[in-house]
Formats: structure tokens, sequence, C-alpha cells
């Protein structure tokens, strides 16, 4: 029985490139779970898309002088070219200024407000009386008042993890011209979080005891829905969506109680871009069926707590007036920070690796593979270029490619182009054949379980198995004494490399689908990503879809049929030169125009 697997991945601010932060964070790990589950023959539907609104975008609009959306729409396009070429599929990759987003979320703000988890309150903020405006958190900063972290944003601190009040930071200083903000007076809309309390703790608890959450996951949603305070959800903003209330028109819904929504609202949208209105309920109202949410460690509260908040006051609005609860996280495995050379990402000082910029020099596919190799998944990573220009080498080019391109260029050369056909098979080559059968199994069950750093390692533990093994049986040797046990060994690995290709193929797909075909194979492994324009009654957006209706993939044994015509055989990776270390290591930190 096929499963039902909502991916649901965080949603990048559109006011800059993606980077290997957010590649190694969130959108690598959520594409090769999903590719797996897809060669699994499970039903799923992965979405994210754009976050439009809130302070980031404006402040970094203001900089060049254009409007907020001028802005996100060229970061928006950016963001679908980018993800396309590194292979990240989605199903949905939209933003949050569709019309879409805009009704569902506000609906869901008139649910909360009509069944009483939303309350108006006079709130202390913080105004700059240089700009006479009152200052988003994010024009905010100063001292952490938990840690002591000098540069603490007015919504956070990232040095902690703390959600702050931007009003008790100590020396608050805006962001747009270095003053001293004062702290005035303004009324908002709160969520009343302590309400949902109990209801949570025992969310929590059932998360606690499936087991399959990652400990510092569960202990930092533990700890702050061990201390919920309301928090405001509207905004002194003229960028973002409105307050569907009369009196309310200069006030915006604040961007975290809005943004995470887009989860549910882009599965609203992907099905009625599909032709099928009420497909989403699939995922979001069937009990079988798990949402996973694949985050950075920094938005762990939103997606444990406050997004399951949201969704227990709103259970039961989008399905006919029903009271059926409405599908909550099942996992939210949530990875760490990467860090580049040793350092922490900084765009104010570009100390960053850009996935654009990358994408111009390297295969997509050997940036995946040292991400995976560095994910982040229990403690905070480095990206170091040393390590990109060893592992790629030594491990892609040197283990896989050299087992794939040897073979296979001698099966070519031998065998007339053709698999050839074996005879009886030697222990060592059943050893062999039933280790990369295994392997499916083994691995399949560290991907489910997103451990997929662990999964990927054991494949290639399997690769240089499969190495030692032709070590060992050497056929090119043996061609000339026994030239059917030759066959049976060329046999026997073009079987292993088949299987070691399906197993390596969510984490590589660019280069499995090439493989694919050089083992004479038609079709697609995986569906093709496509940029869509669709119209809205006022305007169109871009989207990144992933068209399903080719793809072939199983995560299955190979059956690999002797005789079967071998394609064209080229070579899966390119070797690195070492003055890349150099090269790459001196473009951190330079001026970088966009």
């Amino acid at each position: 029985m096929p499963e039902t697997i909502h991916v649901s991945v965080a949603w990048p601010y559109a006011n800059g490139d993606l980077h290997v932060g957010h590649l190694a964070g969130a959108y690598l790990p959520a594409d090769i779970f999903a590719r797996y589950h897809r060669l699994k023959g499970n039903r799923v539907l992965m979405v994210s898309g754009s976050d439009s609104h809130g302070t980031p975008i404006s402040v970094e609009a203001d900089k060049y002088g254009i409007t907020p959306r001028e802005l996100f729409e060229k970061y928006h396009h950016r963001f679908l070219t980018t993800q396309r070429d590194i292979g990240i599929s989605y199903d949905l990759f939209t933003h949050t200024d569709t019309e879409n987003h805009h009704r569902v979320a506000q609906d869901i703000f008139t649910l909360l407000l009509e069944r009483g988890y939303l309350f108006r309150e006079t709130q202390q903020q913080l105004y700059s009386e240089s700009q006479k405006r009152f200052l988003p958190d994010r024009l905010v900063e100063g001292t952490c008042y938990v840690c002591g972290f000098q540069d603490a944003r007015g919504d956070q601190c990232d040095n902690c993890g703390t959600l702050l009040d931007a009003t008790k930071l100590i020396n608050p200083r805006s962001k747009l011209d270095g003053s001293t903000p004062v702290v005035r007076e303004t009324e908002h809309y709160f969520l009343d979080l302590p309400r949902f309390a109990e209801v949570l703790q025992v969310y929590l608890d059932r998360a606690e005891k499936a087991g399959h959450w990652r400990d510092n996951v569960l202990s930092f949603s533990r700890n702050y829905a061990a201390n919920l305070q309301a928090r405001a959800i509207t905004r002194d903003l003229d960028w973002g969506i409105d307050v569907p209330l009369e009196g309310w028109e200069d006030k915006r819904l604040y961007v975290w109680f809005e943004a995470v929504m887009g989860y549910l609202t882009a599965s609203i949208e992907w099905a009625r871009n599909t032709g099928q209105p009420d497909a989403w309920k699939d995922w979001w109202y069937n009990p079988q069926a798990k949402i996973y949410n694949f985050i950075g460690k920094d938005n762990i509260p939103f997606h444990t707590v406050i997004w399951p908040a949201e969704l227990i006051g709103i259970s039961g609005i989008y399905n006919d007036g029903s009271d059926q609860p409405i599908n909550l996280p099942y996992d939210v495995p949530a990875n760490e920070f990467m860090n580049i050379e040793g350092r922490q990402f900084s765009k104010s000082r570009n100390w960053a690796i850009w996935l654009p910029d990358i994408l111009e020099r390297y295969q997509p596919d050997a940036i995946r593979y040292y991400t995976v190799m560095t994910f982040p998944e229990s403690r905070d990573a480095d990206f170091a270029w040393d390590g990109f220009f060893n592992r790629v080498n030594n491990e892609l080019v040197a283990a896989w490619g050299n087992l794939v391109n040897r073979m296979l260029g001698f099966a070519s050369k031998r065998y007339d182009g053709a698999v050839p056909v074996p005879g009886e098979l030697t222990e060592d080559d059943k050893s062999i054949l039933a280790l990369s059968v295994a392997t499916l199994s083994s691995v399949g069950d560290m991907l489910a379980a997103v451990k997929l750093r662990g999964a990927l390692q054991e494949a290639m533990r399997v690769v240089q198995e499969a190495n030692a093994y032709l070590d060992r049986r050497a056929p090119w040797k043996l061609i000339k004494a026994d030239p059917q046990d030759a066959a049976t060994v060329v046999y026997t690995i073009l079987r292993v490399i088949d299987n070691l290709k399906i197993v390596l193929a969510p984490f590589l797909p660019f280069s499995a689908q090439q493989l694919h075909t050089m083992l004479g194979y038609e079709g697609q492994l995986f569906g093709t990503q496509v940029i869509e324009t669709y119209q809205e009654s006022t305007r169109a957006h871009e989207a990144l879809t992933y068209d399903a209706s080719a793809a072939t993939g199983r995560w299955e044994p190979s059956e690999l049929p002797p005789g079967q015509k071998l394609g064209e055989i080229t070579a899966l990776f390119t070797k690195l030169d070492d003055t890349i270390i150099d090269e790459e290591r001196a473009r951190l930190g330079a001026p970088r125009q966009v």
C-alpha cells in the first residue's frame, strides 16, 4: 500500500540569492527524501515557495530604490532557476504574494478570530523618531538579554536561538540609521498561544513516544512549549497581507504568522493548478498521511509549536465544515547550520557560497554529493573547499565514477557494446550481488528515517566493496584465460552498478540518469522540473513544478538483461584541479554583483 507523504520545505526570504546554507539546511534534504519516496511508489507532494513579505524584503528593496514586489520577483525567478539547475524537485514552488495565499491566510485569521484564539492588545513597540515610523523587529539590533550576544535581531537571537521581545533588547539601535529607537504604544492582534498549551504538550508527548524526532528538535520544542506567551500577529507595515478588518488598513499580517501557512496554501494551489481542486485534502485530512517539515534549526519553534497551534485552531475549516482534525507535522527533521571555511555565513560581508555562482563552475551532483557528506544533521558543519576537492576527486570520481566508466567501457569494447551473457556465478559473484541488493533495504531504511548522510555513506561503502571485488576477480586478466568467467564477472558488476544507480539516484539524480542511459535503458528515472506561469485574476506568477509523467524509476533490484545494448559511454564526473581551493577561498568576502 503506497504511503502518502507531504514534504513541506522552508520558505526562503526573496531578498537575496540562495547559498549552500539553504541547500544543506532544508532544500537538499527534502529533495533526497522526496525522490526516495517517489522511487518507492509513494504519493509525494513537495511544496515550498518564496517568502515575499516582511521587513527583509522591504529593507533590501530600499537599498536599490525599487519596490518590494520588484525585488522579490527578481529573486523569486532566480530561486526557480537555481533550484531547477541543482535538481530540487518541487511539485510546486510558488510564493506568498499570490491571490490564493492572501485569501487562505486571511480566512485563517478570520476563523481564529471567530473561535476566540486571537485578541487585541496595546503593546509597546520600538519607534524611530528620525524615520517617524514603528520599526519592525527585523529593523532593530541590540544585545540579547538572554545570552549577551551583541548583534541580536529584534525578533530572534542567532546565537542562542531565543525568540525575543525587541523592546527588551539591551542598547537597541535602528538598522536603518543607527539611531536609538524609543518605546511607543500601538495596537495589534495576538495569537493566544497559552490556550494551546495542553494540546501541544500531548502532541509533543506523542512525538517523543514515536521516537522519530531528533533529540535537539524535541528538546527545543519542549522548552518553548513550556513557556508559551501570546505573540503579536499583526504589524505596522505597508508591505504584506492586509488585515481583513475595517479600520486596520495601515497594518499587515505578521510574516511569521502567515508564511508558515504556505505549506497549506501551496498544497491548495497545486491541487487547483493540476485540475483536481480537492486533491490536497489527501495529505492534510487523511490520518494515514505523514507531513514532514524540512527546515533549519532557527525555525524549529515556528514549525513544532506555532504552526501546529494555528492548525489546531482552524481544524475543520477546509474540510466542508466537518470537525475532522487537520494533520499536524509528523516529523520536523531540522538541520543545524552550515558554516563556511570555519566561519558563520554573513551576507553583509559576502562570506557565503552562492548557489548560482558555483553552479556555473561545478557539476550539480558534485555539489550535492559534498553537501550531503557534510550535512549538519546533529551539529553545525563546515563547507571547506579542500574538503570539496578531496571528496569529489577521491570518492565521487575515483571510487564511483571510475568503477562505472571502466566497467561499462570494458563491456562496450569487449562484448560488442552489450551486457555479456554470464556463466555460473561463483560465491564471490553471488555475495557482491546480494550485498548490492541488500543495500536497497539498508539505505532505504535510513532514508525513510531521514538519516541522509549515513545513507550516502552506506551506499559509498558498497561502492568500495564493489571495487574490491573487481580487484579480486580482475576480468581484464580473466578474459584471456577464461573468457566465460570474465563475462560472468562483467555481468555481475554491471548488475551491482545498476543497483547502486538506484540507491544513489536520490542523492545524484543527474549522473544516475546519465548512467541509466549508458546501461541501455530508455526513459527517465525521475520526472522533470518545469518553470510554469499561472494567471490569477489580477496578475500572473511563476512557479516551479514537477512533471512526473515520464518517470519510470523504481526502488527495486536490477533486472539488467544479458544482451541489452549499452548506450554511449561518457565520464560521469569531472576531476577537479587543486587550484580551485585557493581560487574559491579568494572569492569569499570579495564584492559580488547580482
